[in-house]
């Protein structure tokens, strides 16, 4: 039996419903599977992201405490450097004062006498030269004089040596030195340096171990005490 325009209009609108349902039915399916794969994808990034973020500030972190404790190190350093010289400047001024004090030995005739004799007398048994030759201040040479009179004898009495010494008349000692004298071999090659200043010194470093501790204490670092 023939289907009628109606039925066959009917049928299409019945297989166009049927279509349609089915295509919204696929995009429906389509736009959840997109969904979740957008969500999936989403969240793989934002870790990803959070990951990179994470690792990025513990990097900067590190690199703030390195550079903290570098800082930290610079500044130990500095002030420990500052110490030291404050030290050193302390001890220093310590022994400028003390040459200054010098000038009160000297003033002493006597006393000074006392100790010309005996760095003429040490500069003998240094040298142990059968001819020597001798500086001093121009100011200082009767004091010279009168110690070499008095060592000679006892220096040869007490090395059975004979000793000639000469009094350098042109070449004499700075007279803005404390005091003393320098001794020379009689070819030159040999000096032995009796200044004030110059043992002074000697002493000073002989005791910079004892001064260093009564005036910082002492130093339980050091493993050295010169």
């Amino acid at each position: 039996m023939a289907l009628s325009d109606a039925d066959v209009q009917k049928q299409i609108k019945h297989m166009m419903a049927f279509i349609e349902q089915e295509a919204n039915e696929k995009a429906e399916e389509i736009d959840a599977k997109a969904e979740e794969e957008f969500n999936i994808e989403k969240g793989r990034l934002v870790q990803t992201q959070r990951l990179k973020i994470m690792e990025y500030y513990e990097k900067k972190e590190k690199q703030i405490e390195q550079q903290k404790k570098i800082q930290m190190s610079n500044l130990m350093n500095q002030a420990r450097l500052k110490v030291l010289k404050a030290r050193d400047d302390l001890i220093s001024d310590l022994l400028n004062e003390a040459k200054q004090r010098l000038a009160k030995i000297v003033k002493d005739g006597t006393q000074y006498q006392k100790l010309m004799n005996g760095l003429v007398m040490q500069g003998l048994y240094q040298l142990l030269e059968h001819k020597v030759v001798l500086r001093c201040r121009k100011q200082d040479i009767p004091l010279v004089k009168a110690a070499v009179q008095k060592c000679v004898p006892e220096y040869r009495e007490s090395t059975k040596r004979d000793i000639e010494i000469v009094l350098d008349q042109d070449n004499h000692l700075p007279h803005e030195i404390a005091g003393g004298i320098e001794m020379f071999s009689a070819d030159g090659k040999i000096k032995v340096s009796n200044t004030l200043e110059s043992r002074l010194d000697l002493i000073a470093q002989q005791m910079m171990p004892d001064i260093r501790s009564a005036l910082f204490g002492t130093n339980a670092n050091r493993k050295f005490l010169d």
